[in-house]
């Protein structure tokens, strides 16, 4: 028996304060239809807004625009495909939320960059590297500009958040409704920071993690926000039962772990001309990631060992790195770890009789997140 689904509609209409013109965000929603089109107009309301603020804030909000552009949506396309699955038939409501979560995603990536001390972003400067490039055209001494580009990124993140909840709130559906996707998003923004800040910890070399424990993180970091927020946003708003709620999330936590345990072999085994990530961060920053700890459990090890965290490690070493880790196994039992979430991401979808098109959605998710990196 489907989970019972109970299609929300709007109960309140948004109303425009007598003498005063109604906000431009909210004179979206008679015609918004798409995520790229709530982003487009999101954006476009706050650059008109910036230039009046100099040039220094114009060029935030424009680097900031440029970090929402790209990518394949993915996040919001689980959405949607999860809202419409259950029932739900408002372009708006979706468009809107699915921007959202858009805009949550572009400012955990915007911070992570800083975090990472990354300047590029699917093979361009990302926010703080734009920053960067014009500190050091003005001639700034190299560790200012850096602290500048920093500065930078860090506040593009605040605002691309900020714009997430703004957003959330103009949803055009029932003030129960919006206040139960607020619950959704504020527990996935508390779950993906302790994962984030764990995942940090974790690759200063303090102590050395078991693999549960980094799974936990990954799942904290990742399966929160990417996997278990649009499945449970898109049950929520279509009006979905609390039970089915929580059954999507689990099926987003499984499906959330198997994406990071693929993203963990790209960020050493991948093609960065493919996947815009470098090859050598992860093994530079000394992450921990279940390639390292099962590497960790093997007599190749002591070989390996000696190049984790080097901060100047070179493409050449980190080719033996791989080497190395392919002889040991570790590559292998991190696939075979990948396609046992993903399979019982698929078998959860399944028992909780999640309906057949979002299953069918899941299905082509997993045979594509498996296709990248075996």
């Amino acid at each position: 028996m489907h989970p019972s689904v109970t299609p929300d509609s709007p109960s309140r209409q948004v109303h425009a304060i007598p003498d005063r013109p109604e906000p431009r965000h909210q004179q979206h929603l008679t015609r918004l239809r798409t995520v790229e089109g709530a982003l487009q107009d999101i954006i476009g309301d706050a650059s008109a807004t910036s230039a009046s603020m100099g040039f220094g804030y114009r060029r935030l909000w424009s680097t900031l625009a440029d970090a929402t552009e790209g990518g394949k949506r993915f996040r919001s396309g689980l959405f949607t495909a999860a809202y419409r699955a259950w029932g739900g038939t408002d372009p708006n409501a979706s468009a809107t939320v699915g921007a959202a979560i858009e805009l949550l995603h572009t400012a955990f990536v915007v911070h992570d960059d800083v975090i990472d001390g990354d300047d590029t972003r699917r093979g361009r400067p990302n926010v703080s590297g734009s920053h960067l490039e014009q500190a050091r055209s003005a001639g700034v001494e190299e560790q200012r500009a850096r602290e500048y580009a920093s500065a930078a990124g860090i506040l593009a993140g605040d605002l691309a958040l900020a714009a997430a909840l703004r957003t959330l709130a103009s949803v055009p559906t029932s003030q129960a409704t919006v206040l139960r996707l607020f619950d959704l998003f504020d527990s996935a923004l508390h779950t993906t920071a302790a994962g984030e800040l764990e995942d940090v910890w974790m690759s200063l070399g303090s102590d050395h993690p078991t693999l549960p424990e980094i799974l936990a993180t990954e799942e904290r970091k990742t399966s929160a926000y990417s996997f278990t927020l649009p499945l449970q946003a898109g049950a929520a708003l279509a009006g979905a039962s609390q039970c089915t709620v929580e059954s999507a999330g689990e099926v987003g936590r499984l499906l959330g772990i198997a994406f990071q345990l693929a993203d963990d072999l790209l960020g050493v085994f991948g093609d960065p001309a493919a996947t815009g990530k470098s090859v050598l961060s992860d093994l530079r920053a000394g992450k921990q990631t279940p390639l390292i700890a099962h590497a960790r459990s093997t007599v190749w090890w002591h070989e390996i060992e000696p190049y984790v965290g080097r901060a100047d490690l070179t493409a050449a070493q980190a080719s033996w790195v791989r080497e190395l880790l392919t002889a040991s196994g570790s590559q292998a039992f991190v696939l075979d770890l990948a396609d046992d979430y993903a399979q019982g991401a698929l078998t959860a979808a399944v028992d909780m009789e999640m309906p057949s098109a979002l299953v069918s959605w899941v299905g082509a998710m997993t045979t594509d997140l498996l296709g990248r990196v075996r």
